[in-house]
């Protein structure tokens, strides 16, 4: 039984590691090909690693388009998902607080209301989005990218809070209505500092979705000097003299760096608020 159980684990090892190479591939292949000469990215026998390495693909990437360099666009970038993060995680938290702990009228439809933002794609409401966005005047400004996300748009993360909210014992609550607190005290007091893990997955989510946003940058960034990193990329795409393959790719090893930081420092917080919301793969 020892034996059959460790082979079970071997096989099971050898065939987790096999898949997960196979999808971390395209990845090694994109940050080693940045580092070869742009006429090798591309030869008919393509190697993974490079036989002769460069940094001409960043030094030539990094200077960026029109007068702007790419720190530019790290920037706005930085800006826009920075604020558009805030924004969800306080909207998102206080309307998780109010759905799962205050008794009020139409409490369950508002709810349902919630929960079905997340079954809508983005796509079916881009066109009235954009119309109304452009009767305020907002096309051509960050506002359409970041000010909704301070009215709690984003379903997911309410729900995934709402859980977390829910194993916290209720009589929290009720000793610090005792001593005093009003909602918004028991709150910021109280169940604030308990959903640190949720805010934190929350966090990570919401500012990796609007670090890789393209179509909203897409559709109402206008002026080169405001163009975050996933729409700055687009521009070494230039149909009528071709593409500088290893800036692409030298820039593009850079736009994943922040998010993957990011990442690797709240790993522990991340899994821990995924488990304990109840949102397992």
């Amino acid at each position: 039984m020892a034996g059959r159980k460790t082979w079970k684990e071997v096989v099971y090892h050898v065939l987790v590691t096999f898949g997960g190479f196979i999808m971390v591939y395209p990845l090694i292949w994109m940050v080693l090909s940045s580092f070869k000469p742009t006429d090798m990215v591309l030869p008919t026998s393509a190697q993974l690693i490079p036989t002769q390495w460069t940094l001409d693909n960043y030094i030539q990437g990094w200077k960026g388009f029109m007068g702007y360099t790419f720190s530019t666009f790290f920037a706005n970038s930085f800006f826009i998902s920075l604020l558009a993060t805030f924004g969800t995680l306080l909207s998102s938290s206080l309307v998780a607080y109010a759905l799962q702990r205050l008794h009020f009228r139409m409490k369950r439809v508002l709810f349902v209301l919630v929960l079905s933002t997340m079954m809508l794609p983005a796509q079916i409401l881009m066109i009235p989005q954009f119309m109304w966005y452009r009767h305020l005047n907002w096309v051509g400004t960050y506002y359409p990218m970041i000010l909704p996300y301070f009215f709690a748009i984003q379903g997911f993360f309410v729900y995934l809070i709402m859980n977390f909210i829910g194993g916290i014992p209720k009589d929290l609550d009720e000793a610090a209505k005792i001593d005093g607190c009003s909602y918004y005290g028991i709150f910021a007091r109280v169940i604030l500092p308990l959903i640190v893990p949720a805010m934190v997955t929350s966090a990570i989510f919401s500012f990796i979705w609007r670090w890789d946003d393209y179509l909203s940058a897409l559709l109402y960034v206008n002026r080169a000097s405001m163009r975050p990193i996933s729409l700055a990329l687009q521009l070494f795409n230039d149909p009528s003299s071709g593409s500088d393959i290893g800036s692409i790719l030298a820039m593009s090893t850079l736009s994943i760096v922040p998010a993957t930081i990011i990442f690797l420092i709240f790993q522990k917080s991340l899994v821990e608020g995924i488990a304990s919301t109840g949102i397992k793969g």
